[in-house]
């Protein structure tokens, strides 16, 4: 079985798959025009973010038996036409939550604590110890949208802070020892720090927005480590400029482009990046040194499955 990777990954994955038997063909630059003249002699796909498998790939791909995405979301590809050919749909969320959850926590530090700023102004020969001054998770009321792994190795993480976590997930799951499952308008209603941790779909596309920020009894913190398009930036600029949001940690934008590897700037971006209540980060949450050899491995264990 011959095997298009359309994106580099951890050399750990080839390896193994060739020991699995299967023959690996590496195209890292295609367009998809390019793509759809060769992809018919291929019977799996693995990708990231680069390419986008849409129906018109699939439907091209008659001998196409798998699509792995070496990451969480599955946004890129069209499940609805994989599902019809029968094509099975794999990834590898679990392989870098436990990453996303410790960058959100230090995300989450660097901001109540003023490191970034302070840092900064040391660099620059001013010493600041006022204005600086920080703002304890302990008794805090931090609000999870979406429990899934990433949502819930955050909450782990969090638990040895003294504050209080909640939960709302589409899927209703039960309350564990980490958090406690509420309703969206609970969470709306108590929450200090709200932190998105969801797949993006039609239901999450623009979850954020300015209705949403309005409709919150407090004054929040929105992390985000999801997608970016989960936050209208431009709603989110007009809640930081009323004080209705007091801060975010944002490691995705929803300006960034299709493969995550740039961003268009735009006058959001700019107010983002000069507001020193904002901490942002270039879409690497869940992108360390470790996640990169776990995600094929989890890819790996799931295609022997198939």
């Amino acid at each position: 079985m011959r095997i298009l990777h359309l994106d580099q990954n951890h050399e750990y994955l080839s390896s193994e798959l060739e020991k699995l038997g299967f023959e690996n063909h590496y195209d890292y630059k295609s367009s998809k025009n390019q793509i759809l003249n060769k992809i018919g002699n291929y019977h799996g796909i693995v990708i990231r973010s680069r390419i986008t498998i849409d129906k018109e790939i699939i439907n091209c791909a008659k001998k196409l038996k798998f699509i792995a995405r070496v990451g969480s979301g599955l946004e890129n590809i069209d499940l609805v036409s994989a599902k019809k050919h029968k094509v099975k749909v794999i990834s590898a969320g679990e392989a870098n939550s436990n990453a996303v959850g410790e960058h959100a926590i230090g995300m989450l530090l660097n901001l109540l604590n003023n490191i970034s700023i302070s840092n900064s102004e040391i660099m620059n020969g001013v010493w600041e110890r006022g204005r600086n001054r920080g703002i304890e998770l302990e008794g805090k009321v931090i609000g999870i949208i979406g429990f899934g792994k990433t949502g819930m190795s955050f909450a782990k993480k969090l638990s040895g802070f003294d504050c209080k976590i909640i939960f709302n997930d589409i899927k209703k799951l039960e309350s564990n020892q980490f958090a406690k499952s509420v309703s969206l308008d609970e969470l709306k209603m108590k929450s200090d720090i709200i932190s998105i941790h969801v797949d993006l779909n039609k239901t999450s596309l623009n979850l954020i927005n300015i209705g949403f920020i309005n409709s919150c009894k407090k004054n929040f913190i929105l992390i985000n480590t999801s997608r970016g398009k989960c936050v209208n930036s431009k709603d989110l600029v007009t809640g930081l400029k009323n004080k209705k949001i007091t801060g975010c940690c944002l490691d995705v934008l929803d300006f960034e482009d299709k493969s995550f590897e740039n961003i268009k700037k735009n006058k959001d971006f700019d107010f983002l990046k000069n507001s020193n209540n904002v901490i942002l980060t270039p879409h690497i949450a869940g992108w360390t040194i470790e996640s990169k050899l776990k995600l094929s491995k989890v890819i790996i264990e799931k295609i022997k499955e198939l």
